[in-house]
C-alpha cells in the first residue's frame, strides 16, 4: 500500500516556499470556518460560558493578587489555578471542570488566536484526576436542591464576618429567599428597583433568560435576624447604593465595584456562607428559592400568592413538587389512623 506521506528518514522539518506556507496557511483556516460551522450551538454555547467563567476567574486572582493578568495567558500555573478555583469557590463537579478546561482552550485558539501549551491541559487534567475519584465531588449538581429553612438562615446570619463583605451577603441570600429569586434574578436587580415603604419592600425583579419581569413586595420580618427588608436598608446605607447594581463585587480592601455580580457569583456566595455556618446541607442559588415555596406553603399560603411570588407558571412541574414537598406532613394518611 502505497503511503500518503512520504517516509522521510532524518528528523529535519520540512522548509516550504512562500506559496506554500500561503496555501497552508489557508487550508487551516478553512478548517476552523468548517469546524466552526459543524459544531452544535449548544456547544458553542457552553464555551461561551466557560470562556465568562475563565474571565471571572481573571478578576477573582486581581483582587487577591492586585495584578491583573491579561485574560489571554492561558499557562500550567493559571489553567491549574482555574481548577482549583473551580472545584473549592465554585463547588462545580469535576466532569464541568473537564468541560471547562476543553472550552477555554479552544477558546483561546479560536477566537484570541492563542495556543494553550499541551503541558498546561496536562497539567490541569492532572490536578482534575484526584477529584474524579471523590464521590461527593462527583455527586455535586445532581438532585434537587435543598430548600433552606428559617432556621439555617438564622444560622447564616451568625456566621457571617465583619465588614462590607458581610453585610452585603446577608442582605443578598435574605433577599433572594423573599423574592423567591433565581440566581439571575438576584444578580441583576437594581438598587433603584427596590423600594421601602410602610411595610416593606416593593422589588421590581428584571426579565432574565426570557423570563418577564415581575413586581413583588416582600413584608418586613418579626425576627431582626432574618428579616430581608433590615438586611437591605443595613447594607444600602453602609454601601452608599441608591441606584445601579444592587449587589456588587467587593474586593479584599473593601473596595465597591461598579458593574452587577454574575449569577454565578449569587450562587458562590450563599454555598460559601452556607458552609461558613456549618449547615448540614450544602445550599445552592436555588436553595432560598425552594425554601422560601416550602416555607410559604407551610404557613398555609395560597398556591396563586406563592406562584405570583416566585413567577412560576400555573402547570410548573418544579412548583407542584415544592408544595407536593410542603404538604406531605399536613394530614398524612398515616396520621391518627389508630396505630
Amino acid at each position: 500500500m502505497t503511503d500518503l506521506v512520504p517516509h522521510r528518514l532524518d528528523a529535519t522539518p520540512a522548509v516550504y516556499d512562500a506559496a506554500t506556507l500561503a496555501v497552508l496557511a489557508a487550508m487551516e483556516e478553512a478548517a476552523e470556518k468548517h469546524l466552526d460551522a459543524i459544531r452544535p450551538h449548544n456547544t458553542k454555547r457552553g464555551y461561551a460560558n466557560d470562556w465568562t467563567l475563565w474571565e471571572e476567574f481573571h478578576g477573582w486572582l486581581t483582587e487577591r493578587t492586585g495584578q491583573p493578568l491579561p485574560v489571554t495567558a492561558v499557562t500550567k500555573g493559571t489553567l491549574v489555578g482555574f481548577v482549583v478555583w473551580l472545584d473549592t469557590i465554585k463547588l462545580a463537579a469535576p466532569n464541568s471542570i473537564d468541560r471547562r478546561i476543553t472550552g477555554v482552550t479552544v477558546t483561546a485558539r479560536n477566537e484570541h488566536g492563542v495556543e494553550v501549551p499541551k503541558a498546561a491541559t496536562v497539567a490541569a487534567r492532572q490536578a482534575l484526576k484526584p477529584l474524579k475519584n471523590d464521590p461527593e465531588r462527583m455527586a455535586r449538581g445532581r438532585g434537587k436542591a435543598a430548600a433552606v429553612t428559617p432556621a439555617q438562615l438564622q444560622q447564616m446570619g451568625a456566621a457571617i464576618p465583619a465588614g462590607l463583605a458581610g453585610l452585603r451577603d446577608r442582605a443578598l441570600w435574605l433577599l433572594a429567599f423573599g423574592i423567591a429569586g433565581r440566581s439571575a434574578e438576584v444578580a441583576s436587580l437594581r438598587a433603584d428597583g427596590i423600594v421601602h415603604v410602610s411595610k416593606g419592600l416593593e422589588v421590581h425583579v428584571p426579565a432574565v433568560k426570557g423570563r418577564p419581569p415581575r413586581d413583588v413586595v416582600v413584608h418586613s420580618g418579626k425576627n431582626p435576624d432574618t428579616c430581608p427588608v433590615r438586611a437591605w436598608l443595613t447594607w444600602r446605607s453602609a454601601s452608599g447604593i441608591t441606584s445601579g447594581p444592587a449587589f456588587v463585587a467587593i474586593d479584599v480592601w473593601g473596595n465597591l465595584g461598579t458593574g452587577h455580580l454574575s449569577p454565578e457569583a449569587v450562587r458562590e456566595i450563599i454555598a460559601r456562607n452556607a458552609e461558613r455556618a456549618g449547615l448540614s446541607v450544602r445550599l445552592t442559588g436555588h436553595s432560598m428559592r425552594a425554601g422560601f415555596i416550602t416555607t410559604s406553603r407551610v404557613a398555609g399560603k395560597r398556591e396563586e400568592k406563592i406562584r405570583a411570588q416566585s413567577g412560576h407558571a400555573e402547570n410548573s412541574p418544579a412548583f407542584w413538587g415544592y408544595i407536593r414537598e410542603a404538604d406531605k406532613w399536613t394530614d398524612a394518611a398515616s396520621e391518627d389512623i389508630g396505630l
